[in-house]
């Protein structure tokens, strides 16, 4: 059997010379796909680029947990991948970083990032960007909005992709798998049209209750965690650090949702208020001076202003009609 890729998805199989035109074709080809320009409005956008290293024989200060560096002008992050190694990202925003190959990103490593790394890391980090394997990718946003095609169906991050700050790509794309797997279980024929159709319809609707808050999460905290020179957006990213740093019930909820066990929409409505209430608390201590409340007002509106792009942009219904959406999960497949 082989099977070629066309940009029209109507992928072809050959079968001992004979053409076959498959019921369901399931496309799944990562965030460079070629072939979600026919099934979806693919706006793409590149926040920044990752550049990763690999560290050799180092320790994080907590063992088997990642580590997240506020740095300046963004993120660094450090996790192992096993018991000798541990794997750097540091996040350049934009779209043009450094040159590898004429020094230029070692040369940056060296003297704008090292100094922000941690003392038991830097001497590691320093022996990588030595070594020379320094490796760059794009970080690709994207969200869901698939054409209903008959018999094609997009999944993972070739429909929809959010920043990896929070490492939900792999969360969202095995759910993708476990819905679909969910639907096709009752659907005996897939060469029968009609219910073929609904099934598509219905996955593109509940993928959504996992990949909504994930994806809304995700985008939001990669822009308030970025340093930036305005005030509000300082005085938000540290309200939001010590907010998390608050540990057990403060920090559970969020990463309830970012690991899609919690899927109820409300919830992430209630952790963007709890979120937004503390910051508010913070700037208006000890006492609510009218300096103070202009930059609480900054501040709402700034916070307003993050989260409601994302959520316009990943859609609006998932939040103002929760219930309705988490009926559709909950509820059977509609077909038979």
């Amino acid at each position: 059997m082989v099977i070629s890729k066309e940009c029209s998805i109507n992928a072809k199989v050959v079968i001992r010379g004979s053409l076959h035109m498959p019921p369901l074709t399931i496309v799944c080809d990562g965030c460079c796909s070629n072939l979600r320009c026919s099934l979806c409005n693919p706006e793409v956008d590149i926040p920044s680029c990752s550049v990763g290293l690999v560290l050799e024989h180092c320790q994080l200060r907590y063992a088997n947990h990642a580590h997240v560096i506020l740095a300046d002008p963004s993120l660094i992050m450090f996790y192992p991948i096993s018991s000798t190694e541990i794997c750097c990202l540091v996040d350049i925003p934009g779209q043009k970083v450094p040159s590898v190959c004429s020094g230029e990103m070692a040369y940056y490593l060296k003297t704008k990032v090292a100094p922000q790394v941690p003392p038991e890391l830097n001497n590691a980090f320093l022996a990588a960007t030595e070594k020379g394997n320094i490796k760059s990718m794009p970080n690709r946003s994207m969200p869901a909005a698939p054409h209903p095609t008959p018999g094609a169906l997009l999944m993972g991050d070739a429909v929809n992709m959010r920043h990896p700050i929070t490492g939900g790509g792999m969360t969202v794309a095995l759910s993708d798998v476990v819905v679909v797997r969910n639907l096709l279980r009752f659907l005996h024929n897939l060469n029968d049209s009609p219910s073929l159709c609904k099934l598509l319809e219905s996955f593109y609707t509940q993928r959504k209750q996992v990949a909504f808050p994930i994806n809304t999460l995700a985008g939001a905290a990669y822009k308030v965690l970025c340093a930036s020179l305005d005030p509000t957006m300082k005085e938000m990213r540290q309200a939001c650090f010590d907010y998390l740093s608050l540990g057990r019930t403060f920090s559970n909820g969020p990463l309830a949702l970012l690991s899609g066990l919690n899927l109820c929409p409300l919830s992430l409505i209630f952790q963007v208020f709890v979120v937004g209430l503390y910051a508010v608390g913070r700037s208006l201590l000890p006492f609510p001076s009218p300096r103070r409340i202009w930059s609480v007002a900054r501040l709402i509106l700034g916070g307003l202003g993050i989260i409601f792009h994302v959520i316009n942009a990943e859609g609006v219904r998932q939040m103002i009609c929760p219930v309705a959406a988490l009926q559709s999960y909950l509820r059977g497949p509609p077909i038979i």
